[in-house]
């Protein structure tokens, strides 16, 4: 799928990687599902699927509360206050600490929350307001939610299936 250039294909894009993504995670096993087998977001780490779950969750609850925050006129530390850009491997850790007595129900339960409200924030702003002002450093609103949502669904679909290939897992 091409990177969404305006509101609806924005919308398109999150649904149909969203799709993918849950039915990757549909029929995995909860005790699989804490294994630590996936190659983690910090180079030499594993992470299980409910890291990775944790992961997409914990981007999706700070796009929302970098727009909360931007919205009442308060300064944001991007991307969360204690961590740099440079430090993203530091930052997944943190998410998933975060999420770490969750199981993969709870988990999923989160980032379909998430999601919609996601879709919510989306669907309440304008095409100009989401793509046509840079919203932060070079990056418009909707760069930025693209950036923490359907593409690293897509991500987190294609490592779900190489890892259920691998384990045979239909």
């Amino acid at each position: 799928m091409a990177i969404p250039e305006n509101k609806d294909e924005l919308l398109k894009a999150i649904a149909d990687n969203y799709k993918k993504l849950t039915d990757e995670l549909s029929g995995i096993p909860v005790d699989l599902a804490e294994k630590k087998e996936l190659e983690g977001h910090s180079k030499s780490t594993l992470m299980s699927i409910n890291n990775l779950v944790a992961y997409l969750v914990g981007w999706g609850q700070l796009v929302l509360k970098w727009h909360d925050k931007k919205s009442k006129g308060l300064d944001v530390d991007f991307p969360e206050t204690g961590f740099k850009w440079n430090e993203l491997g530091l930052l997944a850790q943190k998410f998933y600490r975060d999420y770490e007595d969750d199981n993969l129900k709870t988990l999923k339960t989160k980032l379909d929350k998430t999601t919609n409200k996601i879709i919510g924030l989306i669907k309440s702003k304008t095409n100009k307001e989401l793509y046509e002002t840079v919203w932060y450093d070079k990056w418009t609103l909707g760069k930025m939610i693209q950036f923490n949502t359907s593409s690293p669904f897509k991500n987190a679909k294609d490592r779900i299936r190489r890892w259920k290939k691998v384990r045979q897992l239909k």
